[in-house]
C-alpha cells in the first residue's frame, strides 16, 4: 500500500456500512411527552444507515448492506438512499420480515424518549449470504455499528464481513452506537437510556476491537469497550486489544483522537473544538459526526481537517429536527465554518440563518428537470364556465380531468417521455385526477390561489401552512399572481405579504414553489422591462421560488430575466412558458424567442389544449377516445414544436461557434 494514503488503491467504492437500516419518525411536537405527541416526520433512520446516507451527502461512494421488509417503509428507505447517490445493490428485500420502525421524542433539551420496534426485523436478519468477499473488497473501509454484534445472527454476519475486509486490506471502522435496550439490557420501551455497564457486552466488543483500524463513540460508548468506570481507564483497557486510532466524541467540548498511548488524562489529548450552537436535537448528532468524520479520512485528510468536518456536522445536525435529512452538504459546511471562523456568535442559531437554510434546501441531490413539458388543467372557473355554457352536471368536471391524466399518460408512452412530463391540476375539481398522477414521476403543480384575485387570496384560506400539510411533497405549490411593480403603495404590499407568507410556508413543508407572474394589463404602464423588475424586486425580497412562469416574451427580455436568475438564484429550478389561451401557432411563435433562453425549460400551457375539446365532451358531442385524441394531437404539436425550437436554436448556436 504506497506510504502517503491509509487505504489500498483501485477500490470502486469508498465505504461499505453494515447494520441497522430503519424508519424514524420523529415527534413533530418539540417540548411533547412521547405520549401527548399528535404527528410524526417519517426520515430515513439507523445507524449505519444514517452514515451512509451522510457519507454519499459529502461526495463519498457509499454502499449500504442490510435488509428491508417487501414493504412500504422497505421502498421508501432504498429510494431515499438512492436518491442521495449512495449504493444499495447489497440491500436486501427480506420477504419474512418487516422493516425496522424507531419512534422518537423530543421532550426538552435533555429529554428525547425513544421506542425501537425492532423484534425480528428485517435489518437484523442479514446474513453471510447477503454478500460475497469481492464486494467488501471493492471498497476502501468497512463500517460497522455497534448493533449488529448483538446477536448471534448478526454477529456472525459481521465477523464475517470484518472476516474479508482483513484479507482485502479494507479498513475497518467500528461506531460503537452503544444501545442498551438493543442488547437486551432494558425494558423494550426504554430506548433513552444510554449507558448501562455489562461485563458480557465489554467482553464481547473486546473480541472484536483487535479487528478494527478506526474506533468512534462517546465517552459512554468507550466505557463499555474498556469496560471502566473511568474514561481514561476504559481507553487503556480498549488500546490493550487495538492498535485502532480512537475517536472519543466529547459533546460541545469536540473531540480527542488517539492514535498512540493513551495520556494519563483525556484533557492531555488534543481537544479538536467544534462550533458551540444551541441545541434542538441531540439525536444523530454522532452518525453526523461520523459521516463527517468519515469524508475526510476517506480522502486521507488529516485528522484535524477530519476532526473539523466532524464537529461541525454534528453542530448543525443537533441544531436541526430529524437526522439523515438534517445532514449537510459541502456547501453547508463550508459557509457554516467560513461564518462561525468570523464571528463565532453568529451560529449559536444556525437553525435561524437564511443563507444556512436555503444552501440545506438547494444543495442536496435533487431530480433535475432539463425539460418540462407540461399540461395545465388546473384552472376552475374556465371548467365551471364549460359546464354552464352546455348545460352539463358540474360534477363531470372531475371525469374529465381524469381522462387528461389518461392522455397526458399515453403521450408520455407513445413518445417515450418519463421523467420530462408536468401537470398543472387543482384540488377543487381535480382531487380524483392529481390521486392518479401522483407517484408517476410527473412534474406535478398545483394551484393555491383563488382565481382572479388581486390582490392576491389563497383559495383555502389565509392560513396557506395549513393546507400545505396534506399535500404529497412531490406537488409543487404553484401560485398566479397578477402583480406590478409599480402597482399602488398599498396594493403591492398586500401582495408581497401574501407572496411572502407562501413562501415561509413552502420552506416549513419541504414543497417546491411556482410563481406565475402576470402583469395586469388594466393598471400602470407595462414596458419591456416590467416582468424583469417584478422577478427583481421579488429577490430584493428575499423570496427564491424554485420555479418561474411567465409569459412569452422577446430574446433581449428573456436575456435580462437568464442573467437575473444567474445573478440572484443560481440554484432556480427554471422558467415556464404560460399560453393564456392562445392560438398555437403564436404558441410556436413565443416558443422560438424562449429556446435560446438558459433558464426556460419547457412549457405549461392549458385552454390552447383542453377548451375545444372539453366543450365537445361536455356537451355529448364527443366520447372519452375522442377527447383524449384531440387533447394528445394538440399537446404532441406542442411537444414537437418545443423541441424543434430547441433543437433549431442549439444547431444555430454550434453554427455560430464554428464561424
Amino acid at each position: 500500500m504506497p506510504a502517503n494514503t491509509r487505504f489500498a488503491p483501485g477500490r470502486a467504492r469508498d465505504i461499505v456500512c453494515l447494520g441497522r437500516l430503519a424508519v424514524d419518525l420523529y415527534a413533530q411536537q418539540v417540548g411533547a411527552r412521547l405520549e401527548d405527541v399528535s404527528s410524526f416526520a417519517k426520515y430515513l433512520g439507523g445507524s449505519s444507515a444514517n452514515i451512509a446516507f451522510g457519507c454519499a451527502r459529502l461526495g463519498l461512494r457509499s454502499s449500504m448492506l442490510s435488509r428491508v421488509g417487501n414493504d412500504h417503509m422497505g421502498r421508501f428507505l432504498t429510494e431515499t438512499l438512492e436518491r442521495e447517490g449512495c449504493d444499495v445493490s447489497y440491500v436486501r428485500i427480506d420477504p419474512d420480515r418487516l422493516t425496522a420502525l424507531v419512534l422518537l421524542g423530543i421532550e426538552d433539551r435533555d429529554t428525547f424518549p425513544l421506542v425501537f420496534y425492532r423484534d425480528d426485523c428485517a435489518d437484523m436478519a442479514v446474513d453471510e449470504s447477503d454478500f460475497d468477499e469481492a464486494y467488501i473488497a471493492s471498497a476502501k473501509a468497512l463500517l460497522i455499528t455497534g448493533t449488529h454484534f448483538s446477536t448471534a445472527q448478526v454477529n456472525r454476519t459481521s465477523r464475517r464481513a470484518l472476516d474479508y475486509a482483513r484479507r482485502n486490506e479494507v479498513r475497518t471502522v467500528l461506531d460503537i452506537d452503544y444501545r442498551p435496550v438493543l442488547w437486551g439490557l432494558t425494558g423494550k420501551a426504554d430506548g433513552e437510556t444510554r449507558f448501562i455497564a455489562n461485563e458480557s457486552v465489554t467482553a464481547h466488543l473486546q473480541r472484536i476491537l483487535p479487528l478494527i483500524d478506526l474506533v468512534i463513540g462517546t465517552e459512554e460508548e468507550f466505557r463499555i469497550a474498556g469496560g471502566k468506570d473511568q474514561l481514561i481507564d476504559a481507553l487503556t483497557m480498549v488500546r490493550a486489544v487495538t492498535d485502532a486510532t480512537l475517536v472519543v466524541k466529547r459533546g460541545p467540548l469536540g473531540c480527542s483522537i488517539i492514535e498512540g498511548a493513551v495520556p494519563a488524562s483525556i484533557d492531555d489529548a488534543p481537544i479538536h473544538g467544534g462550533v458551540e450552537v444551541e441545541v434542538l436535537n441531540v439525536l444523530g448528532a454522532g452518525d453526523a459526526f461520523a459521516s463527517g468524520f468519515l469524508s475526510g479520512w476517506l480522502r486521507d485528510e488529516p485528522l484535524e481537517a477530519c476532526a473539523r468536518t466532524a464537529n461541525a456536522s454534528g453542530a448543525l445536525v443537533v441544531s436541526r429536527h430529524g437526522c439523515a435529512p438534517a445532514m449537510p452538504t459541502p456547501a453547508e459546511l463550508d459557509y457554516f465554518l467560513d461564518a462561525a471562523k468570523k464571528d463565532p456568535t453568529r451560529m449559536r442559531r444556525p437553525d435561524r440563518d437564511a443563507t444556512l437554510a436555503r444552501l440545506h434546501r438547494v444543495t442536496p441531490n435533487r431530480k433535475q428537470w432539463d425539460e418540462v413539458l407540461g399540461f395545465a388543467f388546473d384552472h376552475r372557473n374556465q371548467f365551471f364556465d364549460l359546464a354552464q355554457q352546455t348545460g352539463a352536471d358540474e360534477a363531470r368536471i372531475a371525469r374529465l380531468k381524469g381522462l387528461f391524466v389518461d392522455a397526458v399518460a399515453q403521450t408520455e408512452q407513445q413518445l417515450g417521455l418519463e421523467g420530462r412530463i408536468g401537470v398543472l391540476i387543482d384540488d377543487r375539481y381535480g382531487q380524483d385526477a392529481l390521486n392518479a398522477a401522483t407517484g408517476r414521476g410527473w412534474w406535478i403543480g398545483r394551484p393555491v390561489e383563488l382565481p382572479g384575485s388581486l390582490p392576491l387570496v389563497f383559495d383555502h384560506g389565509r392560513s396557506i401552512g395549513t393546507t400545505l400539510i396534506e399535500w404529497p411533497r412531490e406537488h409543487v405549490a404553484k401560485c398566479l399572481v397578477q402583480y406590478h411593480p409599480d402597482h399602488p403603495h398599498e396594493l403591492r404590499l398586500e401582495q408581497e405579504a401574501q407572496i411572502r407568507a407562501l413562501y415561509d410556508a413552502t420552506q416549513a413543508s419541504g414543497h417546491e414553489l411556482l410563481l406565475e407572474v402576470i402583469v395586469p394589463k388594466n393598471g400602470p404602464a407595462v414596458a419591456d422591462d416590467t416582468v424583469y423588475r417584478a422577478l427583481k424586486r421579488l429577490y430584493n425580497l428575499g423570496i427564491y421560488p424554485e420555479w418561474w412562469k411567465l409569459e412569452p416574451m422577446s430574446a433581449k427580455q428573456w436575456h435580462a430575466i437568464d442573467a437575473l436568475i444567474a445573478e440572484r438564484d443560481p440554484a432556480c429550478r427554471g422558467v415556464v412558458l404560460l399560453g393564456l389561451s392562445a392560438a398555437v401557432d403564436q404558441l410556436c411563435d413565443g416558443f422560438k424567442a424562449a429556446a435560446a433562453s438558459a433558464t426556460c425549460r419547457g412549457f405549461t400551457v392549458g385552454r390552447t389544449i383542453f377548451h375545444e375539446p372539453s366543450h365537445a365532451w361536455l356537451a355529448g358531442q364527443i366520447d372519452d377516445a375522442e377527447l383524449i385524441a384531440r387533447v394528445r394531437r394538440t399537446f404532441e404539436t406542442l411537444i414537437d414544436a418545443w423541441r424543434h425550437a430547441r433543437t433549431e436554436t442549439a444547431v444555430h448556436a454550434r453554427q455560430e461557434q464554428a464561424a
